[in-house]
């Protein structure tokens, strides 16, 4: 009985682990491969445009461009998905409502990102909004779930974007809008693939009783 529960709950980590490398990997390939195929006539760029102009930009003369938008918006409505499947199994490894609570919030987000493209207000920024801050609480918080040294660099992503987020007006003159938000996005990409890496690792060394 002790060897099943104990394979359970390795499989556990290793979907959980499994699903937010997933997730990490889909959104990077799914933004670039929206940006390539992104007419070049409309210059899209990474300093001024936001990362959902791939979706559609803002009102109220919204641009509309295939199959971008499509690539986008499906690949954010996946990955949310995919990161409700994958907080459900930690919850059931780690038990931890905290964690729970913010990374079903990011699921939400993201997935309410593909669902209400940017031309759909005021749907799409409270979602984005919601995606941003979450993700940023959610990698800060995993510093109480990550047993190595991955903890600090998952401190930093997280504090690297909530400082973008909320001091963004200081920074666009610099950075611009696009690069600003990419500032604030990509830290919690990067750190769905460390922390996808880091679960699948303890899948395997996980034993009985640690």
């Amino acid at each position: 009985m002790a060897d099943l529960n104990q394979n359970s709950s390795k499989q556990n980590l290793t979907l959980a682990g499994f699903l937010f490398f997933l997730v990490g990997s889909i959104i990077l390939m799914g933004i670039i491969t929206g940006e390539i195929f992104y007419p070049d006539e409309l210059t899209y760029t990474t300093a001024q445009s936001m990362i959902s102009d791939l979706g559609s930009t803002v009102p109220p003369n919204s641009i509309i461009t295939q199959p971008s938008a499509t690539i986008f918006n499906w690949t954010m409505i996946i990955s949310g998905i995919l990161i409700l499947v994958g907080n459900y199994f930690l919850f059931r490894y780690f038990r931890d409502k905290i964690a729970g609570i913010l990374i079903g919030l990011l699921g939400l987000g993201v997935l309410g990102v593909g669902v209400f493209p940017g031309n759909i207000t005021p749907q799409h920024p409270i979602f984005s909004l919601t995606a941003f801050a979450s993700g940023g609480l959610s990698a800060i918080y995993s510093f109480r779930l990550i047993k190595s040294p991955l903890k600090y660099m998952a401190l930093l992503f997280g504090v690297i974007c909530l400082f973008f987020l909320f001091t963004s007006n200081m920074f666009m003159p610099l950075l611009g809008g696009g690069g600003v938000e990419r500032w604030v996005a990509y830290p919690v990409v990067l750190w769905f693939l460390g922390f996808g890496g880091y679960l699948m690792g303890l899948s395997v060394t996980e034993k009985s009783g640690d």
